[in-house]
């Protein structure tokens, strides 16, 4: 096996400039910050091919830019005045080890160059053993990037089959007259913490992202502090309330679950409570339809920053409801068969894109350390 050496004796991180959104000028350079590209400049900081590795917001990305860039101050850059090794190589030891669990910089979570300097690589091997690897890796990852793209292309068409589906459920249904949804509610609807302050001990606070999976996120939310949350009383919690996202993604819901009466809510969310007669489940399965996307698209198609749905807005959308409450109940039951069907499929994907990525991550640091002889071996069978 490989023997092993700190990141500095083997590369220079070099930190990146500043540059406003204002001061680009659209060019041939990629603009690469923590997150990646994010736009194009008419000059660069660093020269082609290049690494640019996030040291704030994504801490410890990493980043292949093959055609030279600028790499902006949310990250480090390296290349070829900044290592002696082939930087492809080097490209695929960085993603051998762990850079985001070396440590955080006090106050906002970042990689500080120090902490990412006492790292250990692997060793380099001789120049022509690095581009061997380099070489084994392009085609062996580039295979694997081929069957993850194609599972996420099906989870896209997925999501587009169950929109229809539910477009078509609700569309069908019987004794549907159209409805505001302000007549549902049985209080008006509303945003929660915008700034809060977040406490080992305290109130469990719900963001945007842990509505994906709300009950089982449930016991590791972050919290706020008990005297904050009741600075926001009108937007606490109950158990049944529905609640979505209404700034940047618009439309992601939860229904809030019994073990979080008494939590919170973020500045982009809000909370929806019903009358009792309301099948909440119904209301929750409208909002993943086109007709409602339509009519927020609508909604905040004046918005010059990020898309906010307003409270008044929400309330007089419209969506179809049915007067019977037996068919309501029904097209409660016909659509949870949809999504259960939906459900298990995506799980499937998922679980498929999960070991792919295992198995990506498996391979290049059996290559880069030396497990495997990369002129001999071969990664294919992977998909199995």
């Amino acid at each position: 096996m490989t023997d092993r050496l700190p990141l500095k004796r083997i590369t220079r991180l070099v930190y990146g400039d500043a540059l406003a959104a204002d001061s680009r000028v659209e060019g041939e350079y990629a603009v690469v910050g923590s997150g990646g590209v994010s736009g194009t400049h008419n000059s660069r900081n660093f020269r082609a091919p290049g690494i640019v590795i996030g040291r704030k917001g994504s801490y410890g990305s990493i980043h292949w830019v093959p055609g030279g860039g600028f790499a902006i101050d949310t990250a480090y850059y390296i290349d070829e005045t900044c290592t002696s090794a082939d930087l492809r190589w080097l490209y695929y030891a960085l993603q051998a080890v762990d850079l985001r669990g070396v440590s955080q910089d006090v106050g906002v979570p970042g990689l500080s160059r120090e902490s990412a300097y006492q790292v250990l690589l692997p060793t380099a091997p001789p120049l022509e053993e690095q581009r061997r690897i380099a070489d084994f890796l392009n085609a062996e990852t580039t295979r694997i990037d081929s069957l993850d793209n194609s599972r996420s292309a099906q989870l896209n068409l997925l999501a587009d089959r169950e929109r229809a589906m539910l477009d078509l459920s609700f569309r069908e249904a019987r004794s549907a007259t159209g409805t505001r949804l302000k007549y549902l509610f049985s209080v008006r609807p509303r945003y929660g913490v915008l700034v809060p302050v977040f406490a080992d001990e305290g109130v469990p606070f719900i963001r945007v992202n842990d509505l994906l999976d709300l009950e089982g996120r449930a016991g590791s939310l972050r919290n706020i502090p008990s005297e904050l949350s009741a600075q926001y009383a009108r937007s606490i919690v109950q158990p049944g309330d529905l609640l979505m996202s209404v700034v940047g993604t618009l439309g992601r819901t939860a229904i809030a679950p019994t073990s979080l009466a008494g939590a919170n809510i973020a500045r982009a969310v809000c909370s929806m409570r019903f009358m009792p007669e309301v099948e909440v489940e119904l209301v929750k399965s409208w909002l993943g339809t086109s007709a409602f996307h339509k009519q927020a698209l609508v909604a905040t198609s004046t918005d010059t920053a990020q898309p906010t749905l307003g409270m008044e807005d929400l309330g007089n959308f419209a969506l179809p409801w049915p007067s019977d409450a037996q068919e309501r109940k029904r097209l409660v039951r016909e659509i949870a068969r949809v999504q259960d069907s939906m459900k298990r499929l995506r799980s499937k994907l998922e679980r498929q894109k999960s070991v792919l990525a295992e198995r990506r991550q498996a391979l290049i640091t059996a290559a880069v350390t030396g497990q495997i002889d990369v002129s001999t071996a071969s990664g294919r069978g992977i998909e199995e």
